[in-house]
């Protein structure tokens, strides 16, 4: 089992551990409005895969605000937040924040993305959230980049997540 830390003592994932050139696994999350957000599978966009254990934390809510600001730069690309965040506090979140460029969708139900995915917190602190992780997922289907913050507190490589998702709408969609 794959394991990161949380405020410097490590936690362990469960679930799926994927890597960068397998297919994403197709899973649905709840959007704000409770219909469903599938992720991975071929869409024919780019899908960016923005996962945060709670955008009720000044890291996650700075990622989030973060990729919204370059989501909408993002030539056939779709950018998903997932959380275990109910779909309402989503919601609030995104009205809050001026949250227009993405979608938030949460895996409260029953977890599948998060033990497809191998993000699941299996111990520690916040045992039942996600850790922190990127996925860009082509228009095939194809995991193109993949990021798991070794350190929970810690915000991702934005630039190396947006340079994979750019590069992947240029060539797969014609920008």
């Amino acid at each position: 089992m794959a394991s990161v830390n949380f405020k410097g003592s490590p936690v362990t994932l469960t679930g799926n551990a994927l890597s960068k050139g397998q297919s994403a696994p197709v899973v649905n999350v709840v959007a704000q409005d409770l219909s469903d957000i599938q992720i991975g599978g071929q869409q024919g966009k780019v899908q960016v895969v923005v996962v945060v254990p709670s955008l009720d934390t000044g890291v996650c809510a700075s990622e989030a605000r973060k990729f919204n600001e370059h989501a909408a730069a993002l030539a056939n690309t779709e950018v998903v937040v997932v959380s275990m965040d109910l779909p309402f506090a989503m919601g609030r979140f995104c009205t809050t924040e001026g949250i227009k460029n993405l979608k938030t969708g949460s895996d409260f139900r029953a977890k599948e993305f998060a033990n497809a995915y191998g993000v699941l917190l299996a111990d520690g602190a916040l045992a039942g959230l996600t850790c922190r992780a990127i996925f860009v997922i082509d228009a095939n289907g194809v995991i193109i980049y993949k990021e798991i913050c070794d350190e929970i507190t810690d915000e991702p490589n934005y630039e190396a997540a947006l340079s994979a998702a750019n590069e992947a709408s240029t060539t797969c969609c014609g920008s």
